[in-house]
């Protein structure tokens, strides 16, 4: 009892010395993530004065006899805790966040009184993360100055969700930080959880997150809203896969209702094997009526083996499901014998109604599979379809070229919609043709207006005219006030600090948070910021948001420029070649890591990491050791050369295996003939790959102009494509 009074009164005591504000703020919706820009053109304040409500502290006193605006009673506890209130300002996070500080808490610090804040806060989070609730309080109540404050608040409350009154403060506080959006999230949960129905619905708050959307349906249901919750929990019940346990309550209502129909079962078994999860199309077939078993079955046959049980389908008594049965068939049918799927689905499509949004996405889908197996008449099917969109028109371009059919390729771009025929791509295009034809004055006028761009196409057509690339660089003009305004705002002030204690997923995210509110002006200073704190990655996707494309420093960095200059001499490399794959790869983000596993600067997977290891006879340190940018970089050199000597020297076909493989380059290169390395690009099956190609060959003579060389040109990346030799 003693220790807990003695902490009470130390509470109030500093309670006492503070202001609390109480504006509310809006809730961030999502947490925004970062998107990687394209290529070259290629996402009235209520103040408290200070006064608190304090009843006469006596013998007889409990905790809850206090009442401050951040404190709930949570009395017959020991040694209870106080979250005390942010008292740097009378501003919430809404306010600082948006105007520029013309001074900031950081600024009243010297470099070593920082780097005692640091270290303090660093002390408190051991703290907490070792339950000492009073040591945690004493090193908290000397950081209220420091940037990182909030976020030591919110580590607290995370783990006391019970405590109402005081979170809501917090949400108060700060409700323009990403904090408040992840405190508020986790005190969701912990409501669904304690079935607190009515606090639930009052923050709730729409979301992508499917137990949260679970629970508010729950929340609906118990709050009396029956059939708006159970058609909600329709809808998240007839889905292509399995829902988490939270929703199993809900659905268990759902399944009671008159919602709970044979048409919805048969809904979501479609959707299980259009998601091809067959294990849950087995489950739904228990619950649908005995008399519809036989159909299922053969459904689910059909889907795993279309090819055996076809002809069994094709006999069997017409149903309401069958429709849907043979649709999915021949999409699946196609993916292994594309011949086979065309040839029945002509001969068969008129027995069966089929929604025509889905036959037309369909014809589609066996149009473009006719063209990536490149079989004879993928062109003339790809015009028949009855409606065109993007892909078709391109790709009946692209047929045109790989067959080299001249006049088709000017008939097929003549073809596009107006905001195609005008994008670099499809210009450099026309112009090849007009030159085929016999067209020179209209190629040439064609070439010389797109050989003024910093661009692969630009670049290609530079060559094509004689002429120089265009690689003008014009830096931003940002003055110093202006960086250092943005600089002393609080939400980057928390960047900084999550930077310096190499929290750097953290303070990503926190950097793309405080870009939220900015405009254009503003994300391009906020580039600039990054620059200046040699953030590459962060500097070059912000100024990217911004539509920026002419600050070629800022978006084109020469960081680690002695490991890749040494790399580079070492594998007889051209130095540009491996910035532009770094730049392409990892945006200088030695900790990238790619969703299917690649790692570092040169995004190598760790199978190949470790073949390369054994190659130079070093040992394998496990997965972690490809962030070393050292390392990363002198194995990715390797592996391009290896690559480059595989195929003969030709830069593209290199690049191309770089990220699609080598296995898949061998299957894509001509037969018999040569083919222009223009066309070969330009035709390569995988969207990706495509782009991928064009980015690095221009990032690379981009960068020649960063490190002052001039020895390669699009000339020399773009020799002829060769047959593939066949083996000895």
């Amino acid at each position: 009892m003693k220790e807990n009074l003695l902490l009470l009164t130390f509470s109030v005591l500093l309670l006492a010395s503070s202001s609390i504000s109480s504006q509310t703020a809006g809730e961030p919706d999502v947490e925004p993530l970062p998107t990687s820009p394209g290529f070259d053109n290629p996402d009235a304040t209520t103040e408290n004065t200070g006064e608190l409500i304090l009843a006469k502290i006596n013998t007889d006193t409990r905790m809850d006899d206090i009442i401050t605006a951040p404190v709930i009673e949570k009395s017959n506890r020991q040694t209870d805790p106080i979250v005390l209130p942010d008292t740097d300002s009378h501003e919430t996070d809404a306010t600082k966040n948006d105007v520029p500080l013309s001074t900031s808490p950081t600024d009243t610090f010297t470099d070593e009184e920082m780097a005692e804040l640091r270290q303090r806060f660093l002390q408190a989070e051991s703290a907490l993360k070792n339950k000492d609730d009073a040591k945690y309080f004493l090193l908290a109540d000397k950081l209220k100055k420091y940037p990182l404050y909030p976020y030591l608040q919110y580590q607290w409350l995370k783990k006391h969700l019970s405590y109402e009154r005081q979170i809501k403060y917090f949400l108060t506080q700060h409700g323009s930080s990403r904090y408040a959006h992840k405190l508020k999230r986790k005190w969701l949960y912990h409501l669904a959880r304690h079935r607190q129905w009515p606090l639930f619905l009052q923050f709730y708050t729409p979301t992508k997150e499917t137990e949260l959307n679970c629970y508010y349906r729950t929340a609906q249901f118990d709050a009396g809203d029956e059939q708006e919750a159970l058609e909600g929990a329709r809808d998240l019940w007839a889905v292509g896969y399995s829902q988490p346990h939270e929703c199993d309550p809900l659905f268990e209502q759902l399944k009671k209702s008159s919602l709970f129909t044979r048409q919805l079962l048969w809904q979501r078994f479609d959707a299980a094997l259009q998601n091809n999860k067959s294990s849950l199309a087995t489950y739904i077939i228990k619950l649908l009526p005995r008399d519809q078993h036989a159909i299922a079955r053969l459904w689910l046959n059909l889907h795993r083996n279309p090819s055996r049980y076809m002809s069994q389908f094709l006999r069997h008594p017409m149903t309401a499901q069958s429709p849907l049965m043979f649709r999915q068939a021949i999409d699946r049918l196609a993916s292994k014998d594309i011949m086979k799927a065309v040839k029945i689905w002509d001969a068969n499509k008129q027995s069966f109604t089929i929604d025509e949004k889905l036959a037309k996405k369909l014809e589609k889908r066996l149009a473009l599979k006719l063209v990536f197996e490149r079989e004879s008449g993928a062109y003339e099917r790809l015009g028949q379809l009855d409606e065109q969109d993007n892909s078709s028109r391109t790709w009946r371009v692209r047929i045109a070229l790989a067959e080299q059919n001249w006049p088709n390729v000017l008939s097929a771009i003549h073809a596009l919609n107006e905001e195609e025929k005008v994008r670099e791509k499809w210009q450099y295009w026309l112009a090849r043709a007009y030159m085929e034809t016999g067209e020179i004055a209209m190629a040439q006028a064609l070439l010389t207006e797109l050989s003024t761009k910093r661009s692969y196409y630009g670049f290609l057509a530079a060559d094509k005219v004689n002429s120089i690339y265009q690689l003008s660089d014009n830096p931003v003009n940002v003055s110093p006030e202006e960086i250092a305004g943005l600089k002393n705002r609080k939400a980057f002030r928390v960047a900084f600090e999550l930077m310096v204690l190499d929290r750097k997923n953290e303070a990503k995210l926190q950097w793309w948070h405080a870009l939220r509110p900015l405009n254009k002006k503003e994300i391009i200073v906020a580039a600039k910021l990054a620059q200046q704190w040699q953030w590459d990655e962060i500097a070059i996707f912000t100024i990217a948001k911004a539509q920026y494309w002419d600050d070629l420093e800022v978006r084109f960095p020469l960081s680690y420029a002695d490991n890749v200059h040494k790399n580079s001499a070492q594998q007889k490399l051209n130095p540009a070649i491996l910035f532009g794959l770094i730049r392409r790869e990892s945006a200088f983000n030695e900790k990238a890591h790619s969703p299917v596993g690649a790692r570092g600067l040169m995004q190598i997977m760790p199978q190949t990491g470790r073949q390369i290891a054994r190659h130079f006879n070093e040992r394998w340190h496990g997965n972690k050791s490809l962030y070393n940018p050292a390392k990363n970089l002198k194995y990715g050199s390797y592996y391009y050369q290896k690559l480059l000597n595989q195929f003969g020297g030709h830069y593209a076909l290199a690049l191309a295996a770089y990220n699609a493989g080598p296995e898949r380059v061998k299957k894509w290169l001509p037969e018999t003939e040569a083919l222009p390395a223009d066309i070969w690009i330009e035709t390569i099956p995988f969207h990706e790959t495509r782009e991928y190609v064009t980015t690095v060959l221009a990032y690379a003579l981009i960068y020649q102009q960063r490190i002052q060389s001039d020895k390669l040109s699009m000339i020399d990346f773009t020799r002829d494509i060769q047959p593939l030799t066949p083996a000895p």
